[in-house]
């Protein structure tokens, strides 16, 4: 008798334990709930790479030399509304830039950034500035940095909490200490592109 009761009680176990799952489908996954052995189906969970979130409305330098071009139409797109592609800046800059300077270069200074600004319609200027300045700055703005023995150019997002949050074309969504900023910000320099009866957008908060 009670080997007849064992095996009716593997039986069951067995058929509460043999649960054939199908193969999730895109967008789904599988988690174990707490109060039950059988995976249940949760839909509608996408998962996306870190490098999404890392880049998320960062435009991707295409080029070893075009992070200058790449910020700028960052600060375009996220910050002014408008709708362009790095190629399409980069012609811009070498059509109204000096042309002759940035191939000897090879790559784009603020001064071009400010001639193809002007060209679209968006006043702009360079500024000195300080970190009390940084601390109360209410739009984006473009700054040169020096880092690892290499110029670059990222943009200045927002200070907050003793961060300085960037854009930077090569690596995403970024951030420094206090410290470290005014280690690697080159001549205390900002380039700051006005919207001239754009409608601000919010693409470059936190």
């Amino acid at each position: 008798m009670l080997t007849s009761m064992l095996g009716v009680a593997l039986i069951f176990f067995a058929a509460n334990e043999s649960v054939v799952i199908e193969p999730p489908k895109k967008g789904e996954v599988y988690y174990e709930h707490p109060t039950t052995p059988v995976p249940l189906r949760e839909r509608d969970i996408v998962v996306k790479p870190v490098s999404e979130f890392r880049y998320h409305n960062v435009t991707r330098q295409a080029y070893d030399y075009s992070c200058g071009s790449a910020a700028l139409t960052t600060v375009l797109n996220q910050y002014l509304g408008r709708q362009f592609q790095e190629r399409q800046i980069m012609e811009g800059l070498l059509r109204f830039g000096e042309t002759d300077k940035i191939v000897e270069r090879r790559g784009f200074s603020l001064l071009d950034m400010k001639r193809l600004a002007t060209a679209l319609g968006h006043p702009s200027g360079g500024f000195r500035a300080e970190m009390s300045d940084i601390k109360t700055l209410d739009h984006p703005a473009i700054v040169p940095i020096a880092y690892g023995g290499f110029k670059h150019f990222v943009v200045l997002k927002k200070y907050q909490n003793g961060h300085v949050y960037v854009a930077d074309p090569a690596l995403g969504n970024i951030s420094f200490s206090e410290t470290k900023f005014q280690e690697v910000w080159d001549q205390n320099v900002l380039f700051i592109v006005f919207p001239n009866g754009f409608e601000p957008q919010d693409g470059l908060q936190l």
